[in-house]
């Protein structure tokens, strides 16, 4: 192990109820000896039920917390003695962020600088930013994107991803307070929110529902599989250098409409069910991710090809059907209300 090599004991994952923050806390129990506090405010697009495998877990606890409340994140993280943050909670849905940017900036800003403020005040001796290579702009038919590309972000949410990691980066070269970022490119896998491109199209898919697909539908993103991002944070989080970024990719570039393609042959539906709609405000056509950093120092590299990946995705899905319609009807948020005494919803 390196000289900055860090394993916490006691590691604080908020956002931990979404995806990615679900995924990565199975990643954590199985794999890492880590006693894991999970931070979630259970808006609509966390679901407890992501959790429920790991739920009655010695290492694994859960407090419903908004990390826009400091005082809030300060107790956190004094009563359970965190000694690391994983920091994934985010409004992160595009469409959601130009209709209404407000809550992005109210989350994914003010919330970061009052995780930042608290962990610095606690003790907290690492804290990861998991962002997204959206804050980079827009490619054209070549070139990748770096950790030293210059950030040019082109919707409110990647906007909002980018003044987040601004201020993480700030609180390094300001208060030498150990930080690191990482920013990866389009995930995929279990227990993702319906809204979502591919959890969407094999939803529509089998309920041969027509599938809509933006502009021409050759927008080009890189799919990263969640379980090698989840093996990537962890790496990152223990092994990476204080004030650095990383970049995180799957070196799966793939247009739209290829991959709702390759879903409907997974599910087996005809391709007559594709529809092309008008395309969404300042679409970014491209998306690459150069990785080699991550790969060099780290020795991080994916495991899960995307036709693997996704053929694991769409037969999760197939074999959690109940798990689908609990938040297509809107179920899985009547539960909280009850729990919380207040919907689980958008703000």
């Amino acid at each position: 192990m390196s000289a900055d090599s860090y394993q916490p004991k006691r590691l604080l994952v908020t956002g931990g109820a979404g995806f990615i923050g679900s995924n990565f806390v199975h990643y954590l129990i199985e794999s890492t000896d880590v006693e894991v506090v999970v931070l979630d405010a259970l808006t609509y697009a966390g679901n407890l039920a992501n959790l429920a495998p790991v739920a009655e877990h010695p290492r694994y606890a859960f407090v419903h917390a908004d990390i826009r409340d400091k005082a809030k994140m300060i107790e956190v993280m004094r009563t359970h003695r965190i000694d690391a943050v994983a920091h994934l909670a985010a409004e992160s849905h595009v469409d959601r962020s130009i209709t209404g940017p407000a809550v992005f900036v109210e989350t994914n800003v003010l919330g970061t600088l009052n995780l930042l403020q608290a962990a610095r005040e606690t003790g907290v001796q690492r804290f990861l930013q998991v962002g997204t290579d959206e804050v980079y702009g827009s490619l054209g038919p070549t070139g990748r994107f770096s950790e030293t590309t210059p950030l040019d972000p082109h919707s409110p949410y990647s906007a909002s991803k980018a003044a987040a990691d601004h201020l993480v980066s700030a609180f390094w070269h300001t208060y030498e307070f150990p930080t690191l970022i990482t920013r990866c490119s389009n995930n995929y896998g279990p227990y993702q929110f319906p809204e979502k491109m591919i959890p969407l199209m094999i939803n529509n898919a089998r309920q041969d529902k027509p599938l809509p697909v933006y502009g021409d539908g050759l927008n080009v993103r890189d799919w990263l599989y969640v379980h090698d991002h989840c093996s990537a944070l962890w790496g990152v989080l223990t092994r990476g250098r204080p004030g650095s970024v990383y970049n995180i990719g799957g070196d799966s570039e793939r247009t739209n409409v290829e991959v709702v393609r390759e879903i409907l042959r997974l599910v087996g539906k005809p391709e007559r069910l594709i529809t092309f709609v008008a395309d969404r405000p300042g679409h970014d056509r491209r998306y690459a991710i150069d990785a080699s950093k991550i790969a060099s120092e780290l020795g991080w590299r994916p495991t899960v090809t995307f036709e693997e990946g996704l053929a694991r995705t769409v037969a999760w899905y197939r074999d959690h059907a109940d798990w689908l319609e609990q938040i297509v009807s809107g179920e899985y948020q009547k539960y909280y209300e009850q729990m919380y005494g207040q919907r689980g919803a958008a703000r």
